[in-house]
This record gives C-alpha cells, sequence and structure tokens, in this order.
C-alpha cells in the first residue's frame, strides 16, 4: 500500500512517539534501531521536518521529536509527502484512464478498497496505532 520512504516515515514517526516528547532523538538511534541506511532516513526526516511533523535540534543532544502530539497526528499528515498524490487513485491493473467511465474490470471492487484504505489514513492517529 505504501511505497518505501512512505513506510519509512511512518515507523520513524511511531518510534519518536515510544519516545515520548522529553527527548530528541538522533536519526543514528532510529537508523540503527529500524535498520533503516542512515543517510536515506536523514532526508526522509528532513522532510518530516519541512512539512511540520518533526522538529529537529542540532548539537550532540539534538535529535528529532514530533511537533504534533501523536493523538493529533493523522497518519495521512506522516505519508502524504512521500506519495505522488495520496488522493489519487491507481488503476489496479495499470490502465492509464480507470475510472468510473471508463472502468477496468477490477475498477468497482477495488475502488471500494482503496476508498477504505485512504480514510484510514486521513483518521487514524498515530497514538491510535500504539494502542
Amino acid at each position: 500500500v505504501l511505497n518505501h520512504t512512505a513506510e519509512y516515515a511512518l515507523r520513524a514517526a511511531l518510534y519518536l512517539a515510544a519516545h515520548g516528547p522529553c527527548r530528541a532523538v538522533n536519526a543514528d538511534e532510529i537508523s540503527s534501531a529500524l535498520d533503516i541506511s542512515p543517510s536515506y532516513l536523514a532526508k526522509t526526516l528532513q522532510v518530516l521536518v519541512k512539512e511540520g511533523v518533526l522538529t529537529s535540534e542540532r548539537g550532540r543532544t539534538g535529535g528529532f521529536r514530533l511537533s504534533i502530539p501523536p493523538h493529533k497526528l493523522f497518519l495521512e499528515s506522516i505519508v502524504a509527502p512521500f506519495e505522488e498524490d495520496p488522493a489519487r487513485r491507481h488503476c489496479l491493473l495499470g490502465g492509464a484512464a480507470c475510472s468510473d467511465r471508463t472502468a477496468c474490470v477490477a475498477h468497482h471492487a477495488w475502488k471500494a478498497i482503496a476508498e477504505r484504505i485512504a480514510e484510514f489514513f486521513r483518521t487514524t492517529t498515530l497514538a491510535a496505532l500504539r494502542e
């Protein structure tokens, strides 16, 4: 459902949520704990800082922390910067113009599932995943 970068962003946000707001967590710790390339993760975290999902602090005790409390942070905010167009549904069979008017054979069944997936990311908070 998610590309690798969006998945890594979600995993990193969950890791930061588990560490609470009191301590900034450096990228190397997150990278090691989640087994994600440090340079790849650093770029991903910087995008989340730019989007306002995370804050970063420089220095020896610096690192990253969530800028939004987990109970107010919806998953869509975390993954959207890494998905081409999270609101756009792609044709399950790879068709270029698949819509209600030009539907492929899988369109109507896939549409219902895709809408439920999109709804999940729009309405589920990071805290809900940790419960």
